[in-house]
């Protein structure tokens, strides 16, 4: 469990964080989501223990970050911006080295198996200073996972890869999660890269947290209208059809404003018995929506 309680911090006049409080169950991968500037980062680091609070307590499996940073950092995998490689060494030497300072026994077949399992075995012997920014970015993750943490602390893990990339990587934290249970908080601020893996997120801006939950009890609770968009031939005359503002896209696509979930069903209904509905989708429910939506509200 992840606990944080008031937390503070200020860069010598600047307020960064400015009253954090939020609870991580373990188990769970968790989106940390704001703005460039919001305080993600200062986060992730007071929570391994890098650097202090002015005021406020977190705790982490019952140790405190503020006092039992060393264990924390034994515990927990990162992976930041700065990937803290050697870029003078192969791929190959740079795990195995931060394998033995771990002190991971038979860290040859350990480094191995995540060299493949991040598509750089062929790459191995080559100079980290020569990899690409995708391939530092894998390695950066591998050497995160040399020790099998119990948690994982990603800090904008996507940046720089490719779109297969990034799905490689999604792909793979899923199912690290699913298979030994690491929990997982991921900083970003690109929002549909974690919508289908996050088991809920956190939004903070200002250092602050806005809001906080699964994507579900954040739209019930920030999501007041559902725009429906439907490709039929239904012939739409004025703004107002079915009870229901509407607005026409194009010659076979509407676009219905309803006040819930629940409008769905009745009205297509009624518009089937009319005429033919060959698509329908939800147009606004999405992480990203909800976001912004978060973010309107708090900042008027």
């Amino acid at each position: 469990m992840i606990t944080v309680k008031d937390i503070h911090k200020t860069y010598g006049t600047q307020p960064v964080l400015t009253g954090m409080n939020f609870t991580i169950e373990n188990g769970k991968i968790v989106g940390l989501l704001g703005p460039n500037g919001s305080g993600k980062t200062t986060m992730i680091r007071l929570l391994n223990g890098v650097i202090l609070p002015d005021r406020g307590e977190m705790s982490i499996n019952g140790f405190s970050s503020t006092i039992d940073g060393h264990t924390i950092r034994q515990m927990s995998g990162i992976v930041t911006e700065s990937a803290g490689l050697y870029h003078e060494m192969s791929g190959e030497d740079n795990l195995t080295f931060f394998g033995e300072v771990y002190g991971i026994r038979k860290v040859k077949e350990r480094v191995r198996e995540l060299l493949n399992e991040f598509d750089l075995y062929d790459h191995r012997t080559k100079m980290v200073g020569a990899y690409s920014t995708g391939m530092k970015k894998r390695l950066a993750l591998a050497k995160a996972l040399l020790h099998k943490p119990a948690l994982l602390f990603l800090d904008e893990p996507t940046n720089g890869l490719d779109p297969d990339g990034i799905r490689d990587v999604m792909h793979y934290l899923k199912k690290l999660n699913q298979n030994e249970k690491t929990t997982i908080l991921i900083c970003s601020h690109v929002l549909h890269q974690l919508e289908d893996i996050c088991d809920s997120y956190i939004f903070m801006e200002n250092g602050r947290v806005l809001a906080e939950g699964a994507l579900r009890e954040l739209e019930e609770t920030f999501q007041t209208g559902i725009k429906l968009k439907l490709e039929t031939g239904l012939k739409v005359e004025g703004t107002i059809w079915f009870g229901y503002p509407v607005e026409r896209i194009n010659e076979s696509t509407i676009l219905f404003t309803l006040q819930s979930k629940n409008d769905i069903s009745p009205l297509l209904k009624t518009i089937l018995e009319k005429t033919w509905v060959h698509s329908a989708s939800i147009e606004n429910l999405s992480l990203e929506s909800v976001y912004f939506e978060v973010r309107r509200r708090n900042n008027g």
